[in-house]
């Protein structure tokens, strides 16, 4: 792994190809349906962390090993989940991402956490991939600034030019990761294509960071693997049928 952490420290990112199989992958499809049909108030680009709390599939997607091995070797053994959060841009109207740094946003201390980027979809440049500027994870964190002008996921981005000719498209299929540095510049296009573009982020973080927002224990503060660290976490959800979207071992799920 070595030479993966090589070129993560040079560019910022990197890509781990059939990481999920299918099965689970057109779960997590249907999972999505799932969420749009329970919570039809909330944009499917907005499928966030506060739904995960009591949500035994999100769990056990996050959780799985294939998953939390490829967090071990960017941020060691001692693992928890920060957030998550599904971004299903539909077809033709799927909202764009600015240009942004995660790390502007989010009450860690220090500020070590990694970005799994795990696609339900095929993602493209056509319906609205990720794009990355490789190497700006060594710059400054930059200030944000409010953007309306144009209906996106964030309402804001980065207050600083961004030489857009270097980005670089995260072509992913199902089940494929893509891994990302705090503190990079990404955000990707509209979704103009007859076709769906949805990935699930998950930010992992060694439990040796704090999690410094006034809730606690945090929505989506789950410990994963390891020793439990400095945070206070949230109790696992044991699956109902009534209440939850059914999945596979779906009875086993909290147990």
């Amino acid at each position: 792994m070595s030479d993966v952490l090589d070129r993560f420290d040079r560019d910022g990112y990197a890509v781990f190809r059939e990481v999920i199989d299918r099965e689970l992958v057109e779960e997590a499809a249907g999972h999505v349906d799932w969420l749009q049909r329970h919570h039809p108030d909330l944009r499917p680009e907005q499928l966030g962390h506060t739904l995960l709390r009591d949500d035994p599939f999100w769990l056990r997607l996050i959780s799985d090993d294939r998953l939390l091995d490829i967090a071990e070797t960017f941020i060691g053994p001692d693992i928890a989940l920060f957030a998550s959060h599904y971004i299903s841009k539909p077809a033709y109207s799927g909202q764009p991402v600015l240009w942004h740094q995660d790390a502007a946003f989010w009450p860690l201390e220090p500020m070590r956490v990694v970005t799994l980027w795990l696609a339900v979809d095929h993602s493209e440049p056509e319906n609205g991939c990720v794009r990355l500027v490789p190497g700006s994870h060594r710059g400054d964190i930059q200030a944000m600034r409010a953007n309306t002008a144009v209906d996106n996921v964030l309402g804001e981005e980065i207050a600083a030019d961004v030489d857009e000719s270097a980005a670089v498209d995260m072509v992913l299929a199902p089940g494929d990761v893509e891994v990302h540095h705090p503190n990079i510049v990404h955000g990707s296009n509209a979704n103009t294509s007859p076709r769906r573009r949805c990935g699930l982020t998950i930010r992992y973080i060694p439990t040796s960071t704090r999690i410094t927002a006034e809730e606690q224990p945090f929505p989506s503060a789950f410990h994963l693997r390891g020793a439990p660290g400095v945070n206070a976490y949230q109790p696992w959800p044991i699956f109902d049928p009534a209440r939850h979207y059914r999945f596979t071992d779906a009875e086993a799920a909290g147990e």
